[in-house]
């Protein structure tokens, strides 16, 4: 397999040899699938993923420029993991309900750090609701599916009305206007800061799951908890970031 992959490698990508590419990527773009799947309802078919994934994949091929100095490997993953999440983003697969749930619980929060000049614990929270504890976690493991941003938060769009991908921004896309670039840069930084403002467990929870790409069982071994626990430290890990971020930006908007 390895073997395979080098020889691919040290050949001119191009449509000509895109069979052969498809076959040896094939076990990245299932892979990539499954991660993002494990984040979604269980009415999203993991094969209808990997099937978008297959296009990004070939969409890749067609496009890829060796003198640009990224290996195709890491353009590849960049490309199928792009195409699935833009896929995702055009079917609205996040319920109505769920988006304002996920509305109302940030407006509480939002409403509870003003009062008290710092961010509310979860039992303030509840209280506010009106809601028990469990009643909470459970609505903050519903609300954990949607994006902890969007091009719309941070008030980047083009003069054109064209929509762009946050992931082709991040990654510096050659037709990334300069002031958007600028917003990204500064973007990276408060995600990094909001990051580190966490409580420790649920910092080495976005660790572990988005940077070592552990699965929650995984995670639930090196902590030594269950993996249920785990999802609820994950759950408020996801909801406390998306809500420092959208608190900062408000601010700075």
């Amino acid at each position: 397999m390895a073997t395979k992959g080098h020889a691919i490698n040290q050949v001119e990508i191009s449509v000509e040899n895109r069979e052969e590419v498809i076959k040896e990527y094939a076990p990245m773009i299932k892979y990539v699938a499954n991660r993002i799947a494990m984040r979604l309802p269980p009415h999203i078919e993991v094969d209808d993923l990997i099937s978008v994934g297959v296009l990004g994949l070939i969409d890749a091929i067609d496009k890829y420029d060796a003198s640009r100095g990224a290996k195709f490997k890491t353009y590849a993953e960049f490309r199928v993991r792009g195409a699935i999440l833009d896929e995702l983003r055009s079917m609205d697969w996040v319920p109505r309900s769920v988006r304002q749930k996920a509305s109302a619980l940030d407006g509480v929060v939002q409403k509870l750090q003003n009062q008290l000049g710092r961010p509310p614990e979860d039992d303030e929270v509840a209280g506010e609701m009106g809601v028990s504890m469990d009643e909470l976690f459970n609505t903050m493991n519903e609300t954990k599916s949607m994006p902890i941003l969007s091009l719309e938060d941070l008030g980047i769009a083009k003069e054109s009305g064209e929509q762009q991908s946050l992931l082709d921004c991040l990654a510096g896309k050659g037709d990334t206007d300069p002031q958007t670039s600028l917003r990204l840069n500064e973007l990276k930084e408060l995600i990094a800061k909001a990051i580190d403002t966490l409580p420790e467990k649920e910092r080495l929870m976005i660790s572990l799951y988005y940077y070592e790409e552990l699965t929650m069982k995984e995670i639930g071994e090196v902590l030594g908890i269950t993996e249920s626990r785990v999802s609820q430290i994950h759950s408020k890990a996801v909801f406390r970031l998306r809500s420092k971020l959208k608190a900062v930006i408000a601010e700075e908007m």
